[in-house]
């Protein structure tokens, strides 16, 4: 019988019950889930029954966890200040790590995990679903096979209303606000699409001054990323409006569109528009969460160095924090020039058919 890797999920919140949770059915193949973790008893109780797992754990008793011999890999879901200390503590007991985006919310932090898994020979993958995502690979193919010809202009919005005011990604200190939260995945985007890193930055923020929401994370951001030879990537991303996904690709010789792209509950559609003339594409929900899974079990199984890697997730922290600096100066800030990073491709193309969505247990959901 194939081995496969032992994982506790660490975190128990939004993203976790809905997708990461019910997408271990999806990669049993040579994964599986045999371990909670969260602070709360009532999630751990519930989901503990439901999912069939019987080793359930505070965050107190996390170093226990990784010392007992019952899991290979952890997949982080906690709120972004926290990836550094339980990928740390994860990496010092030896044990592998796949964690949410962004990698963290520092430079610092990267850093110290990108050293706690090299020194005790770990790995550490960050969880960008959408590098196993038919739609957002395939656009990425057709910009580089030349069908819009050279590639010029990304421009992107990603939006949704947050209504809860005490949900965490409104919280500083969680690490919250839009950029952290959904600005990572159209940098992300533009850089895999245009396959070039960006080399400056312009950005503003804003927030409405009678909206009690936003006192300590920003509203909305848009963000200007000026790539190298004439390129330019624009984006929005707002907890304040109307809901969008989508981003367009301009070339010399055509346009590309993917609507629902950053979305994993929605269908996509691909739209690549040349001499007025359009080519439509639909692809089907499907489940996200367990191709990246699979993947990773299978690096750790034959001891691959995962790719999306946590220098991929350095580079989008880097700019990151590059907004947040070019806004509070109102100036362009340069970015440090770094090697071109290998992209998503067609070979990295894993497809799982899409679950029910199911009851959550507790939790703050982002779309309420």
């Amino acid at each position: 019988m194939k081995r496969k890797i032992r994982y506790a999920v660490v975190g128990l919140g939004h993203i976790a019950q809905v997708a990461v949770l019910p997408a271990f059915k999806n990669a049993r193949s040579n994964s599986e889930l045999v371990a909670l973790v969260s602070s709360d008893k009532r999630k751990l109780k519930s989901l503990g029954k439901k999912y069939k797992v019987e080793n359930l754990f505070s965050y107190e008793e996390y170093a226990d966890l990784l010392k007992s011999g019952l899991i290979d890999a952890v997949y982080i879901c906690t709120p972004n200040v926290d990836h550094k200390l339980y990928t740390v503590e994860a990496a010092n007991a030896g044990i592998h790590v796949l964690v949410e985006k962004p990698l963290a919310t520092t430079e610092s932090d990267c850093l110290a995990m990108m050293n706690a898994v090299q020194k005790n020979k770990t790995k550490l993958m960050v969880a960008y679903r959408l590098h196993f995502e038919k739609a957002n690979i395939t656009a990425s193919e057709l910009i580089a096979n030349g069908k819009i010809g050279e590639p010029r202009l990304f421009n992107s919005t990603f939006t949704y209303q947050l209504t809860d005011q005490d949900n965490i990604r409104l919280k500083q200190e969680k690490g919250g606000g839009p950029l952290f939260d959904i600005g990572t995945y159209c940098i992300n985007a533009s850089r895999y699409l245009f396959k070039e890193e960006p080399i400056e930055v312009f950005a503003t923020v804003a927030s409405h001054p009678r909206d009690d929401r936003f006192k300590e994370v920003e509203e909305m951001a848009a963000v200007t990323l000026r790539y190298p030879n004439a390129k330019l990537a624009n984006f929005v991303v707002s907890f304040g409006t109307e809901a969008s996904a989508n981003f367009d690709v301009f070339g010399t010789k055509g346009a590309l569109c993917l609507e629902n792209a950053y979305e994993y509950t929605e269908d996509m559609t691909l739209t690549v528009t040349k001499k007025d003339k359009d080519q439509v594409r639909e692809y089907k929900k499907r489940d996200q969460f367990a191709p990246e899974i699979v993947y990773f079990s299978e690096c750790i199984l034959n001891n691959k160095n995962p790719e999306p890697s946590a220098l991929e997730g350095l580079a989008d922290v880097k700019i990151l924090n590059a907004i947040f600096k070019s806004a509070q100066s109102r100036k362009a800030v340069s970015l440090d020039q770094t090697n071109k990073r290998s992209r998503p491709h067609k070979g990295q193309m894993i497809m799982r058919p899409p679950h029910r969505k199911p009851k959550t247990v507790n939790v703050q959901s982002p779309h309420n």
